[in-house]
């Protein structure tokens, strides 16, 4: 399978696949394919791993594209404007991302849930508390929204981001949700009850523009109706 991705901030990823190659897919991403492209919706991996994805707010099932008969071509489109960004899947090579980003991978690539340090806590964090663990072998596509910023962090270094957005980050990274301190700030600082600190060592990737934070910018100038 060779790929290119065209077309920022509203991107689309254009997977050329072999004969007998299968890419996997949440429904409805798929936005362009050959006609030798044959479809097959599935668990993919049985119930366990079908509740999980429930849990981590993705489909139960997934679309299996497979090329037959020849060569074949499927697009996959972001969206939402942003980045779609493709990541080599490995042992020692997993790659923790935020429920949403998934848009296809490559057969060999597994999809888990990741829960993050502190449970309890997390549980009132929001967006950043149930996140994805990508694993196995092969390549996965991701989106995220908006600019990219990645930061490689030192053994014990910190960033404190606000809920949703973080896009993405290495294993080696440890997450925890804190209290944003002081009653005041809670109640006038505007930013939301939690933050998420992480601390390395490892990569992580930022969105600017959380597709959440967009639909709350925008909700005071929708009319309601009567």
């Amino acid at each position: 399978m060779n790929y290119t991705i065209e077309g920022e901030p509203l991107p689309a990823v254009i997977c050329n696949l072999e004969d007998g190659e299968t890419m996997i897919t949440e429904k409805g991403a798929m936005s362009w394919m050959s006609p030798n492209m044959q479809m097959e919706t599935t668990s993919n991996g049985g119930i366990g791993k079908m509740f999980g994805r429930a849990f981590s707010g993705e489909s139960m099932f997934v679309n299996r594209y497979t090329a037959r008969n020849g060569n074949g071509l499927i697009a996959f489109a972001s969206s939402f404007p942003g980045s779609i960004r493709a990541f080599n899947i490995a042992p020692g090579q997993e790659i923790i991302a935020q429920k949403s980003a998934f848009l296809a991978s490559t057969a060999g690539v597994e999809l888990s849930v990741f829960f993050q340090k502190r449970v309890a806590s997390g549980f009132f964090g929001g967006e950043g508390f149930i996140m994805q663990k990508l694993s196995g072998n092969g390549v996965v596509f991701l989106e995220f929204d908006g600019y990219i910023k990645e930061y490689e962090l030192a053994p014990g270094q910190q960033i404190i981001i606000d809920t949703g957005y973080l896009a993405a980050m290495t294993p080696t990274c440890s997450v925890e949700i804190q209290t944003v301190p002081g009653v005041k700030n809670i109640l006038f600082g505007g930013e939301g009850l939690f933050n998420t600190v992480v601390a390395g060592p490892g990569r992580i990737w930022l969105q600017s523009m959380p597709v959440t934070q967009l639909a709350g910018a925008i909700r005071p100038y929708i009319p309601t109706g009567n």
